[in-house]
Order: structure tokens, then C-alpha cells, then sequence
């Protein structure tokens, strides 16, 4: 089943009974992303009296209540990015509390139609896997094989010089396979993949 991502940061505030309740639906790399993202927001909002969170980055998900009562904020926030399908993805709302109590019930509510208002009608682009091959080739099809790179917009991470080349790639993990027999094919048989011995 795919998962998706949001091309760019979305933001909505709601105010329910006095308090101030603002939304961010932030597309982040990984679970360090995410914590300079919301240090940058506790930055924005030192007033806030709080700044509840939830991720869904792989195996690299958590939430946050953020002082407020167990339950009633990381959780539903996390429960709107998984009925969105949303991988990648930080989810905050700054709290601005307005003096009067909302209960758990009301806080669960508040918290979950925040972070839906920031992602209603929100466009979304499938979340592809990155995966690395590694290929080793002789010097005399390097040239060759860095323009095949190039043409297909796959990324070159890394480069060893040795008795012979090798290339590590940075591709979708769904074009791996069509990439070795490419490989293959342009340098007549002579690619190696270490990773496959």
C-alpha cells in the first residue's frame, strides 16, 4: 500500500473556548528533522503553554502530550496522520490556553480537528523507499555509466578508486532491478554488484 507525503508545510488555527489551538503538518526526512523542526516551533511560540507533537517517519514514529493529560493530544494527532495515509511527516499544535478547561474529551477533539483543518483538502505526493546499489565497473565504462545516472536522476553517493570503480547509487528501491540489468547491459556484462556476492 503506498504511503504519501506532503510537498510542502500546511498550517491552520482553530480557537475553542478562549484557547488559541495552532496546526502544523511539517514534511520531514527522519525523526532528527522532526526535533530541529519543533525546536524551531517552540522558538516561534515561547508562550505557548503547549507544543504537542506527533510523527510517522517509518520506524522512526512518537508523539507527545506535552504536559497535557496523558492521551488526549500525541495520540489523537497521530491517529489524523495515519487516516491520512501520511509517512514523513511531523505533526504539531501549539496550545495557547485561554483559562478555561476543556476535559479530556474536549481536549481530544480539539487536538484532532486542529491537525485535520491543517491537512483538509491537503495534496499529497507518494512516499517512494530510497535504497542504494552499489556497482563496481571498469575505469573504461565509468564515463558511461555516470551519464546513465545523471539521465535517469538517480543521485551518485559515494565513489571508490581502486583497481576498479565503484559506485554506490541512490535510486527508488523499485528500480533496482531494472537498474542492474541496465548495468549490466551498457558495459557488456563487466558490472559486478557486491552487494549480491
Amino acid at each position: 500500500m503506498p504511503t504519501f507525503t506532503l510537498p510542502s508545510a500546511l498550517q491552520a488555527e482553530l480557537e475553542i473556548r478562549k484557547s488559541r489551538f495552532i496546526a502544523y503538518a511539517i514534511p520531514v526526512a527522519d525523526r532528527d528533522a522532526a526535533m530541529n523542526e519543533l525546536r524551531l516551533l517552540r522558538e516561534q511560540h515561547p508562550a505557548a503553554t503547549h507544543v504537542c507533537w506527533a510523527l510517522l517517519a517509518g520506524g522512526q514514529s512518537g508523539m507527545s502530550d506535552d504536559g497535557e493529560p496523558s492521551g488526549t493530544a500525541g495520540r489523537p494527532i497521530l491517529e489524523v496522520l495515519r487516516h491520512h495515509d501520511l509517512d514523513g511527516v511531523l505533526a504539531a499544535v501549539v496550545r495557547y490556553y485561554g483559562g478555561v478547561k476543556l476535559g479530556a474529551g474536549g481536549l481530544v477533539r480539539a487536538y484532532t480537528d486542529a491537525i485535520a483543518t491543517a491537512l483538509q483538502d491537503a495534496p499529497r505526493v507518494e512516499r517512494i523507499s530510497l535504497a542504494s546499489l552499489t556497482v563496481q565497473i571498469g575505469y573504461a565504462d565509468e564515463a558511461r555509466v555516470r551519464r546513465w545516472i545523471e539521465q535517469e536522476n538517480h543521485t551518485l553517493d559515494a565513489s571508490a578508486y581502486g583497481m576498479e570503480v565503484q559506485l554506490t547509487i541512490r535510486m527508488p528501491v523499485t528500480a533496482i532491478d531494472t537498474a542492474r540489468d541496465a548495468l549490466r547491459d551498457m558495459t557488456q556484462g563487466r558490472a559486478v554488484f557486491p552487494d549480491d556476492i
